[in-house]
């Protein structure tokens, strides 16, 4: 009998390891033939391979890919966009600025994103100034209110937010939120659930819950969006949670938002409207959604997004396109700096031909992975000539880039893997000299609080630093 048991136990043994080495083998086949970046399929192939049980659980959670799946489909998008249409088509003597028609043309034809004139920007560089504005804006809604927020928190900015949605909603203004699942993870049922039982309609983003835990962890809603009355929008890198305004123990928060009033709210209306059909299946196409506006200000604008589910990388190619048409300067604000292969190349290539290129970072994250992993790409950018600086008054968050006193870029989307191809982001991109000297002028004020990082003193850090940024930069694809 025990030499029967051991022999099960044997061939038991035999069927697990051909099981568990198949799945390891067929796992890499899958990444292999879904033709992702070379980058990204060694760095799964790595993992699988030197840590295969770990490997087959992160690619389970965090690897596969939905990029070939459709949120909605052509004929509904299209109901969705006939609206928009009709309102950019009645534009008179509308006309693109000469160095950007092929940065617009690009974004209208992979993101339908419609070039609006007539808007006015307000920019908001803190915390308190940006909740107090859109506090004044959505008391006065009359009509809707449309929200979307990668984190809601349950302290004093998120609680003070949900009663102004509810005090709107028994006034009768329609109130829709979107919150993403995994952003707001921790956050308890009741919080949402006071704003559902005061008429709010309330939906996550992706909801995850076991044992349905799938890949769905991996494609968050990254977008900051609120749309009132289809006229007003904020759309930038603030979530509603207290540390946007009150910073950390360490330092202050330094972010970036900004409120659009004008025509491009109905590419922000149409980025909410598409992501409700997404969680809730209901296509909202009313014109009362799409409001005729008047010019109210002198910026022609695009509302581009990007998710993990297109055939492409829209925000990121558009910005591989502005980074290579830069005449005189390009400075960027991120506090995440992964690049692609793409747009590190852009901006070597900027930057020795003798364009300003500038890229200013956090001295001080809070992630510590991914901040180590954007030390390891210092030296690639500093070589070609791109002045680095580090923020030192606390963590800066804001996602800025302006080019040539004319074009500016603000929203959700850091210069990572994470934002280009994971996540849902969206960015506002104004071309305006009026819009792009104030966010120079951001640019700059945060500067005189930097310090510059210099290549032959940054090539000098331990070794033993430099080693952890490097086996960081390994897993950046996957980051």
């Amino acid at each position: 009998m025990a030499d029967l048991n051991l022999f099960a136990g044997e061939i038991a043994g035999v069927i697990f390891k051909l099981i568990y080495f198949g799945a390891i083998i067929g796992t890499i086949t899958v990444v292999i033939l879904d033709n992702r970046n070379p980058v990204k399929t060694m760095a799964w192939i790595l993992i699988l391979m030197f840590l295969p049980l770990v490997g087959l659980v992160f690619y389970f959670f965090f690897g596969r890919s939905t990029r070939r799946e459709r949120i909605i489909s052509k004929k509904t998008y299209n109901r969705l966009m006939k609206k928009p249409i009709a309102e950019y088509l009645a534009q008179e003597n509308s006309s693109y600025p000469q160095m950007y028609a092929r940065l617009i043309e690009l974004f209208k034809e992979t993101n339908q994103a419609l070039p609006f004139e007539g808007n006015r920007m307000e920019i908001f560089t803190e915390g308190y100034a940006k909740l107090q504005a859109l506090i004044q804006q959505l008391y006065r809604a009359k009509h809707h209110i449309h929200m979307e927020y990668y984190i809601i928190e349950d302290d004093a900015v998120g609680r003070l937010i949900r009663d102004v949605l509810i005090d709107k909603a028994r006034e009768g203004v329609e109130v829709r939120v979107v919150y993403d699942d995994v952003g707001c993870w921790h956050v308890p049922g009741s919080f949402f659930e006071e704003m559902k039982n005061a008429g709010i309609e309330v939906r996550a983003f992706l909801k995850v819950r076991f044992p349905l835990f799938t890949s769905k962890v991996n494609y968050r809603n990254h977008r900051k969006i609120v749309v009132i009355d289809g006229r007003i929008g904020f759309v930038g890198g603030m979530n509603l949670a207290e540390r946007y305004l009150r910073g950390f123990a360490w330092g202050e928060w330094r972010d970036t938002h900004i409120m659009i009033e004008g025509k491009a709210v109905h590419g922000l209306q149409t980025a909410f409207l598409l992501d409700w059909y997404f969680v809730d299946s209901t296509l909202i196409t009313s014109s009362r959604y799409f409001p005729r506006i008047e010019s109210c200000g002198d910026s022609m604008a695009q509302i581009v997004t990007s998710d993990p589910i297109g055939p492409w990388k829209e925000i990121m190619q558009g910005l591989v396109m502005a980074i290579s048409q830069a005449q005189k300067y390009f400075y960027i604000q991120t506090p995440y700096f992964l690049p692609t292969e793409p747009i590190l190349a852009a901006l070597q290539t900027a930057a020795l031909s003798g364009v300003d290129v500038r890229l200013m970072l956090p001295a001080q994250a809070d992630n510590r992975i991914t901040h180590l992993g954007s030390f390891s790409y210092l030296k690639d950018v500093m070589s070609a000539g791109v002045k680095v600086y580090f923020y030192r008054r606390g963590f800066l968050h804001s996602k800025l880039m302006v080019a040539d006193d004319y074009l500016a870029t603000v929203g959700s989307t850091n210069v990572d893997f994470r934002s280009f191809e994971h996540n849902f982001e969206v960015n506002a991109f104004v071309y305006d000299t009026q819009t792009a000297l104030a966010m120079k002028e951001v640019f700059l004020n945060d500067q005189r609080k930097c310090s510059q990082v210099f290549l032959k003193n940054w090539i000098k850090r331990p070794l033993k630093q430099r080693a952890a940024e490097s086996v960081v930069r390994l897993l950046a694809p996957l980051l």
